[in-house]
Parts: structure tokens; C-alpha cells; sequence
């Protein structure tokens, strides 16, 4: 600046030092947002009870967001395929970890969810895909790409890139503006969720599998499918009173995704972290023989166990399902 004019020198700092101050600090930010306001080209499908308004009137389409920025970012997304779990999204962006939760077509199992049996093996699978994609891969459902989760996601990391600038969601836009950077994601969901997003997982390559209390579909074939995404990237825990654990449902899916290779099954409250290096992982925790405690325990919630003190024992754990190393694996 040896030439400049002092007054456009000082002018210059000062508007620096005004941009400073009006920054906004470090922080925790939780977003949320209608998918019917984000994207005009949304629909509902009522015949899949996938619906804008629930039978009370109430928006069934809101989606959440959060991020701390205080937090050095990890950059990673995760999808969260099932209802907002608030307790969760706290730990993930503890971790540096964005996070959302996006409203895509699942009410479709109360109709279909009984008749894999009477199927190729696929029945679910096909569904769960479209679904996911809003690709037509089932004969017997027709979700639109708008109305898929891929989309959906997109919408809203799109609309999160203009609400909320200091949340940096433009990492997870690819380089052509038409989707998500699927390298970056962390695909995840308990239950039914678990379940669509290895589902998912198969025809798409992400980051990292998170399946709590799944997946299922144990009428079916599809989770021995050859993956996009590689297998040493699932990660799964279920407590063993789960009806899925004495159904060798999990035990199923998780040797047919191919996790065997990766460690052998970790109570994970008799061995510390990293639990061998297994990507699948259990416990017997006390949930007083309540089977419908047992499937939700294995998130945080109302529902997971806490020890004399009153925190959760399973801090660790979560922690290690979203940001153990991939490479990382066990015998």
C-alpha cells in the first residue's frame, strides 16, 4: 500500500475491521425448513402415506439441520433417515459433523412391508431404492425424483447453503451444482431407517454406513448385492433383546453386507473402545427385558441406558460408529 492514499488505506481497514465485527461468532445452529416450501416441484403421495400434513393437520414435511461451528469440521455429512433425533445431532456436530434429517416416502411399509416372502427376495429392497432415489426400480410404487430422499437431501443443503452461510453446506454441493457430493455423506438410520440406508448404500457409494437396530428385511436377498460402497465402511449396533437379535435378523444382514471380515461380534460393554475394530457391534445392557426399549436403546434418547451418575453408557460407542476410521479394521 505504499502508493495508496492514506484515507483509502484507512477506509479499507476499516471496513475490514467493520466485517469482523459484524461476524457472527462460533456457534451451534439448528435449522428447519418445510420440504413442500424448499422445492415447488415436491409432491405428495398420499397412497404411500407420504403427505405434506399429518391426519391432525400439522406439517409432516419438516426437515432439520444442524452444525457447530465452533467445532473444528470433519467434513462430513450425515442423512439421518428417520424422525428429527435431537440428543443425536448434538453429538454428531460435537464430533464436527453437519447433520440433517430429511422427509422422504417410508409410510409405504404398513402396505408392502409383509409380503417379501411372497417376492423374489427384492420386493422391499426395490421399494426402499426408489425411495431413496426417486429412480424407478419397483413396480410397485412410482416416487418421483422430487419426492426421493437424494433430491430432498439436495434441496435442503442447497436451501442451508443460502440460510445459513457460516455452516460452510456448500462442501457437500458437487462441482457440477446438480447434487450432493455422495464421498462426503454418512448415511444413516435405526430400524426401518438402518434398513433403507443400506439399502441405499448399495447403489450408491458414500462415505460411511451408520445402521442402528438394523437392517432387516430378513425375508429378502438384496443385502448380498454386490456394494457401491465398500463393506468395510457399514457400521452396525443392536442390543441382543432386540427382536431382530434372537431373529437372526442383524446377524443375517450383517454377514450377508460382508462384515464378517471386519471383526467378529463386540459386546461393547465388556470390551473399551475400538471394540477390536469391528464394524459390528452389541450389547446386553439392562433394559428391564422391555424388547421394544432394546430397539431404541441403541440411539441417545429416553430410551438408551444411563449408569449411577445419570449419563449415557454408550457415549463412546456413538462416537466410534461415526468417526472410526474405515481403514481401520478388525480379524
Amino acid at each position: 500500500m505504499a502508493n495508496t492514499p492514506r484515507f483509502l488505506a484507512l477506509s479499507f481497514i476499516s471496513l475490514l475491521t467493520a466485517a469482523s465485527l459484524h461476524a457472527a461468532p462460533p456457534q451451534r445452529y439448528t435449522l428447519q425448513a418445510r420440504a413442500s416450501e424448499i422445492d415447488p416441484k415436491a409432491k405428495e403421495h398420499p397412497e404411500l402415506s407420504f403427505t405434506f400434513t399429518n391426519k391432525e393437520g400439522k406439517p409432516a414435511d419438516l426437515q432439520n439441520a444442524s452444525v457447530d461451528t465452533s467445532v473444528k469440521p470433519q467434513g462430513k455429512l450425515v442423512i439421518w433417515l428417520m424422525g428429527h433425533n435431537g440428543a443425536l445431532f448434538e453429538r454428531l456436530n460435537s464430533y464436527g459433523v453437519h447433520a440433517i434429517q430429511v422427509h422422504y416416502a417410508n409410510g409405504w411399509f404398513g402396505k408392502f412391508g409383509n409380503l417379501s416372502d411372497k417376492a423374489d427376495g427384492q420386493l422391499l429392497g426395490r421399494i426402499r431404492l426408489e425411495a431413496a432415489t426417486g429412480e424407478d426400480h419397483s413396480p410397485d410404487v412410482t416416487i418421483p425424483k422430487p419426492d426421493g430422499m437424494m433430491e430432498r437431501a439436495f434441496q435442503f443443503v442447497k436451501w442451508l447453503d443460502k440460510e445459513n452461510p457460516e455452516g460452510k453446506w456448500d462442501h457437500f454441493i458437487n462441482d457440477t451444482k446438480d447434487g450432493l457430493r455422495w464421498d462426503k455423506v454418512i448415511i444413516s438410520g435405526a430400524s426401518h431407517g438402518a434398513t433403507t440406508a443400506a439399502r441405499f448404500a448399495k447403489h450408491q457409494a458414500v462415505d460411511r454406513v451408520v445402521m442402528f437396530c438394523g437392517p432387516r428385511d430378513q425375508n429378502e436377498t438384496w443385502q448380498s448385492l454386490p456394494s457401491a460402497t465398500e463393506p468395510n465402511r457399514y457400521f452396525g449396533f443392536s442390543h441382543t433383546l432386540d427382536g431382530g437379535w434372537p431373529g437372526d435378523h442383524y446377524p443375517r444382514s450383517w454377514k450377508m453386507l460382508g462384515l464378517d471380515p471386519f471383526g467378529p461380534d463386540i459386546d461393547v460393554d465388556q470390551t473399551p473402545p475400538p471394540y477390536k475394530n469391528s464394524r459390528r457391534l452389541i450389547t446386553s445392557a439392562d433394559v428391564n427385558n422391555d424388547e421394544k426399549r432394546a430397539h431404541s436403546c441403541v440411539t441417545p434418547g429416553k430410551a438408551a441406558v444411563k449408569d449411577a451418575d445419570g449419563k449415557f453408557i454408550h457415549e463412546a460407542v456413538w462416537k466410534y460408529l461415526f468417526t472410526h476410521p474405515v481403514a481401520a479394521v478388525g480379524k
